[in-house]
């Protein structure tokens, strides 16, 4: 199986899902968080636990958009020797076991930056990356990383929130490609949720603007509300909650438990189940 990407999995995924009749489901982790070795066993287990996308984490030292459990969980990763080229790394081994799910690299520029933009987009699409999603490059920088990422065949999430009003959208959307992320509350991930309603009213406004998958983010903690959220939306996308898990699982110097790869499994299957019953 060759580690090269496909740049067309992100949307063969979508496709799929849109023929099964249901939403997809994606996961977020930070990359490293515990461990290496633990990570990875998890990631490795993430698609038979029901992860339809996995978006990784690439651990950061300040991570101003995040709350306070996925800032943890990047001090977490770096104190354990996580770094770009280990990040790559994971990729590479996951896509030995697995040719098929997608995998989209999230965080912020300062990381690729300082790893080199052209020796990264060349490394992430050998490794077997198909997307990023970098936070803090709004459209009008799309030169610095989004034109080369899409010319080096990586497709360029985008994100949208509630302030994101019509006349802005053309040019959020503009370079986006693979699907566009909706932010469903406004400030730092994993501390609230929308309610139902304004979520939809926000996808159905999405879509008149574009063709591209919508997935939607923060908050979501429970099987039903990701039903909820993949009834409307494209996929729903599960982070903080999910890297709460792992949180509560590791020691005070961070060492995981031994049942730790279990309980996040068990939960991702959890939070799928909704989606495949």
């Amino acid at each position: 199986m060759t580690a090269a990407t496909d740049s067309g999995r992100i949307e063969k995924r979508f496709a799929a899902l849109k023929a099964a009749g249901r939403g997809g489901f994606v996961t977020f982790l930070t990359a490293g968080d515990p461990d290496h070795e633990t990570f990875e066993k998890i990631l490795l287990g993430l698609p038979d636990a029901g992860a339809d996308l996995i978006e990784i984490g690439m651990p950061f030292s300040d991570p101003m958009a995040d709350g306070p459990a996925i800032q943890a969980s990047s001090l977490r990763a770096l104190k354990a020797g996580a770094n770009m080229g280990r990040t790559l790394e994971l990729v590479r081994s996951f896509r030995a076991h697995d040719g098929d799910t997608p995998i989209i690299l999230m965080g912020y520029y300062n990381p690729i930056y300082s790893y080199g933009v052209d020796a990264f987009l060349k490394d992430a699409r050998e490794a077997g990356v198909d997307g990023l999603i970098v936070v803090d490059l709004p459209p009008e920088e799309d030169a610095e990383l989004c034109v080369p990422a899409l010319q080096a065949g990586l497709n360029f999430i985008r994100l949208a929130t509630p302030t994101t009003d019509d006349e802005r959208l053309p040019t959020v959307l503009k370079n986006t490609s693979g699907f566009v992320y909706y932010v469903s509350v406004l400030g730092i991930t994993g501390t609230k949720s929308a309610a139902e309603v304004e979520i939809r009213d926000a996808v159905e406004r999405l879509q008149r603007h574009t063709a591209l998958p919508v997935a939607v983010g923060f908050g979501i903690r429970t099987a039903e509300t990701v039903r909820e959220i993949a009834s409307t939306a494209d996929a729903a996308v599960v982070g903080s909650a999910i890297v709460d898990r792992i949180a509560a699982d590791v020691d005070e110097n961070g060492r995981p438990s031994a049942k730790l790869v279990e309980t996040v499994h068990k939960y991702v299957r959890e939070l799928a189940s909704g989606l495949r019953s």
